[in-house]
């Protein structure tokens, strides 16, 4: 199964980076932290990857051209311009294809513009570029074909900020969009889809977290999977100090084994 990842939105909360840097490209610590979520994948098995690019998205495809003269040791023959890497870290066995997705498209729409690359996919993982979680990728996806739903999404339970579910008997009845107050279960992110959710994407202008989720938790088609170990969004500076600390951690959080 391939990976998608959202990796084009401006990044608003946290302009003390995002004036800079595209939010995925947020530094954890010797890497960014999109290279932290593409390791929760890889290290369960998934090495194909799409990452949606828009907001300052040639950096990011900057990053991955440059990425072994940037972490790697090299010698460059100047006469003939060939180049022998010295390999100071793991190999990364990964397939990354990178999609300009536009400056202002939203976020279903940044999926619609992967539709050509996923049309041979029965589904597909989905997820944002600034998001951890330690979530079992395998188990995510046996839910999701135990429901027999079009998307599946990753329910977590932190302070009511975002997004909440209301759900019954594993499958989403309504998604309402950041309600006030505290303990109901949130988007997480970590969604798996079926290819049957592009027949729910419009245009640029398809906001996945509304219509296309609305109406298919109406439809019955919208199942949650509930997750109760670790996650942790990356919104605001406070966020990004926390995922630093966690990443001091051996393992870190979101790299210790869920059952």
């Amino acid at each position: 199964m391939k990976a998608v990842i959202l990796a084009g939105g401006k990044g608003s909360r946290l302009s003390e980076f995002t004036d800079v840097l595209p939010k995925p490209l947020v530094p954890i610590d010797n890497f960014p932290i999109l290279i932290h979520i593409m390791d929760i994948y890889g290290r369960q098995g998934v090495k194909d990857f799409i990452i949606l690019t828009g907001h300052k998205g040639h950096l990011i495809r900057e990053f991955f051209f440059n990425f072994w003269p940037r972490f790697n040791d090299f010698t460059i023959n100047l006469n003939t311009n060939k180049i022998q890497t010295s390999s100071k870290h793991q190999t990364l066995n990964w397939n990354v294809s990178l999609i300009d997705t536009g400056e202002n498209t939203m976020t279903g729409g940044r999926l619609l513009r992967a539709k050509k690359l996923l049309e041979k996919e029965e589904s597909f993982y989905f997820t944002y570029g600034d998001g951890l979680s330690n979530v079992n990728l395998k188990n995510l996806y046996k839910h999701h074909l135990d429901m027999g739903a079009v998307a599946t999404v990753t329910a977590v339970q932190p302070p009511g900020r975002f997004g909440a579910l209301k759900m019954d008997k594993g499958m989403v009845k309504a998604f309402l969009e950041k309600p006030e107050g505290d303990g109901a279960y949130i988007n997480g992110g970590f969604f798996v889809f079926t290819n049957e959710i592009f027949n729910f994407l419009e245009n640029d202008e398809t906001v996945l977290e509304k219509e296309p989720l609305t109406r298919l938790a109406a439809e019955g088609k919208f199942s949650a999977f509930v997750h109760t170990g670790f996650w942790q969004c990356m919104d605001t500076l406070r966020d990004v100090e926390a995922i630093k600390s966690f990443a001091k951690m051996d393992p870190c959080p979101w790299l210790e084994n869920e059952k």
